[in-house]
């Protein structure tokens, strides 16, 4: 449970939002987010840092440059938890056995 809501914390921030939808269509680096979001390096890096944390972006070093990518296992077992969550009528325990 405590994973799921550290992606869920992680989710909550349109920045962090569009950062996800920009790495969904193909892999960029801090510069290129930043270029396409209309804000500072440094700002993508702090988002971007979240996303890792919450084990939903993945930076792999090429040459000079970290090409960033979504981990899409890990954000279709958010939207799976979401779904058990709704589908158990709200009961945060269902499916974990307790």
């Amino acid at each position: 449970m405590d994973d799921l809501l550290i992606k869920m914390k992680a989710l909550a921030d349109e920045t962090r939002l569009k950062i996800l939808g920009l790495l969904l269509s193909k892999n960029f680096c801090v510069r290129a987010l930043a270029g396409r979001l209309g804000i500072s390096e440094s700002a993508v890096s702090q988002q971007l840092k979240i996303l890792r944390k919450a084990d939903l972006v993945l930076g792999e070093k090429s040459g000079y440059f970290v090409h960033y990518r979504v981990k899409k296992e890990n954000l279709l077992k958010v939207a799976e938890e979401i779904e058990n969550l709704i589908k158990s009528g709200g009961d945060m325990n269902a499916g974990n056995g307790e």
